[in-house]
């Protein structure tokens, strides 16, 4: 049951196909180029690397946020083509929830983290579960010394806030501060694509007509249109 992912809600893109029992094919490119110029090449290489057309996937997942405004709005877009096109299965999958899924076996709290701009952070909690970890917490974007307060014991942050807030939390938080290796910082279309297939396996899915980028607060443009 082979699933095509997209995540673009962060600089660091990525593509995969996974199906039930392994990683297929992923690419992941972490540098300054928009998405806009990269993910169709890069979905394209996926494919034909792997010798499979979309034809062969069972559904298509996409990253819908929270993220870059821009970033999630590309890769929905794609998304919701090759969805249209292929007659597949469309499954939104939370950002926060796939970062968190790199820590699957941590012991301590979970904590992704990604520079929202403007001195805050989108973030959520997780508590460690049996197979995947329990959200706690709602999406939300605030301010790091904000989020510093809400914790309470031994938690391991990850994501591009990371290395933007490093210091403000290590000395607000102390030992009660860790944070994984780099392999582990950047959210994975695989991640994507696993929460997609136990999505796909109940026969849960999106309509591509409805679905939308979970942005958690208003674009620049939303908030000068009502300045004015």
């Amino acid at each position: 049951m082979p699933v095509i992912a997209i995540e673009t809600a962060t600089m660091a893109g990525s593509v995969a196909i996974v199906d039930n029992t392994r990683v297929i094919s992923e690419i992941t490119l972490n540098i300054r180029a928009t998405h806009s110029e990269k993910l169709m090449a890069a979905i394209d290489r996926l494919l034909g690397d792997s010798g499979l057309a979309i034809d062969d996937m069972d559904g298509v997942a996409v990253s819908i946020g929270p993220g870059s405004f821009t970033g999630l709005r590309i890769g929905l877009s794609a998304a919701k083509g090759l969805s249209y096109a292929s007659g597949k299965p469309l499954m939104g999958i939370p950002t926060l929830d796939a970062m968190a899924l790199n820590m699957t076996f941590s012991t301590y709290l979970i904590c992704p983290i990604q520079d929202a701009r403007k001195g805050e952070v989108y973030t959520a909690l997780y508590r460690p579960g049996d197979k995947s970890p329990e959200k706690i917490t709602d999406d939300i974007a605030v301010n790091p010394d904000n989020l510093a307060g809400m914790i309470t014991e031994k938690t391991v942050f990850l994501g591009d806030g990371v290395n933007r807030y490093r210091e403000l939390l290590m000395a607000k938080l102390g030992e009660l501060y860790n944070e994984v290796p780099i392999p582990l910082q950047l959210p994975r279309a695989s991640n994507i694509a696993m929460l997609a297939l136990k999505r796909l396996e109940k026969g849960d899915a999106d309509d591509p007509f409805t679905v939308v980028p979970r942005y958690i607060r208003k674009s620049e443009a939303e908030i000068r249109w009502k300045e004015k």
